[in-house]
């Protein structure tokens, strides 16, 4: 009996440790399957950002390439510009509506096939332009399909109008379009003089001298300046015509005139002064300076309408004895 229990004995132990075992192992698997069934519904927000925090997500920005836009061809109107390129060319570009060509189409029938199309170019120096009182014009013949035009005038320092037209076969010019106007600028000294801005000839030589660092703290400074009281530069640097005298002694003196003829009339009006023309400002205004000498001088100032309807005439009398 003992015999047999001993085996039974020793199959228990046996059994005994193979369930032990069997624990063990079975045990990390339910932790395991018990966190996989936990996980899920016990992360929070605050380990949901902890977890965002440890990635960059960079935004995609997607830029479209935008193509540079050109000009229209044209914008719908009927306009003409003119513009200064220098003293001498004008440059001028205009746009014609094509419900403005079928109109003129209509009424000049046959006449605007055999029409040549045509700038008229007005010189309009120092008057209000109406379009019949311009000092002078000329023509350009353009084509048909052109759209813009250099000009060349001629004419420094003068104000000008385009009117872009057609010729008729009888000689009627009929204007399309018009213009702004322009003015060119000279292409030299103005000629115009300003009592305003007269000097003596020693001030205006000294200030000549001191841009040169001729100024009287120099002993070049200083016989330059005494050259100039002696006479030396008031023919060259003066705008006067001051006579050069031979200095016999240290004390000298010297008295010269000049004559200023000022006056305005109408912007659009001509006026000569002793049978010369002049030019006015935009304003009607015009300012002259001569050399006066001894003798009588007689300055007859005429100015005559636009028109030529009307003449005025005034004559200042200046005498002058030098003793």
């Amino acid at each position: 009996m003992k015999i047999l229990k001993q085996p039974k004995e020793i199959l228990k132990k046996v059994i005994a440790k193979a369930k032990s075992k069997l624990k063990i192992k079975k045990a990390p698997k339910v932790a395991k399957t018990l966190k996989r069934q936990v996980a899920p519904d016990v992360l929070d927000f605050k380990e949901t950002e902890i977890a965002n925090t440890k990635f960059s997500h960079g935004e995609n920005f997607c830029f479209t390439r935008s193509l540079p836009q050109e000009l229209p061809f044209a914008y719908g109107q009927d306009k003409i510009i003119l513009q200064v390129r220098d003293p001498r060319w004008l440059h001028s570009y205009w746009e014609l509506k094509d419900a403005t060509l079928s109109g003129l189409k209509s009424s000049l029938g046959d006449d605007f096939y055999r029409a040549r199309r045509v700038l008229r170019v007005y010189d309009v120096t120092s008057i209000t332009f109406n379009g019949t009182n311009a000092h002078s014009f000329f023509d350009i013949q353009i084509n048909d399909f052109a759209n813009s035009w250099y000009i060349d005038t001629a004419g420094p320092g003068r104000s000008w109008c385009v009117d872009l037209g057609l010729m008729l076969p009888d000689g009627r010019f009929i204007m399309i379009l018009r213009s702004n106007v322009v003015h060119t600028p000279l292409d030299g000294p103005s000629t115009i003089t300003d009592e305003e801005w007269m000097i003596p000839d020693e001030m205006f030589a000294r200030l000549y001298g001191m841009g040169f660092g001729l100024g009287r703290s120099s002993a070049v400074g200083r016989a330059w300046q005494e050259r100039v009281k002696q006479g030396v530069f008031s023919s060259g640097l003066s705008s006067s015509p001051v006579k050069k005298e031979v200095q016999e002694r240290n004390f000298w003196l010297k008295v010269d005139c000049e004559l200023i003829v000022y006056g305005a009339t109408q912007p659009d009006a001509k006026v000569t002064v002793q049978g010369v023309p002049i030019n006015l400002r935009p304003d009607g205004t015009f300012t002259l300076r001569y050399y006066l000498p001894d003798g009588k001088q007689i300055i007859p100032v005429k100015a005559v309408s636009a028109d030529k309807l009307e003449e005025r005439t005034i004559t200042p009398i200046v005498t002058r004895e030098t003793k």
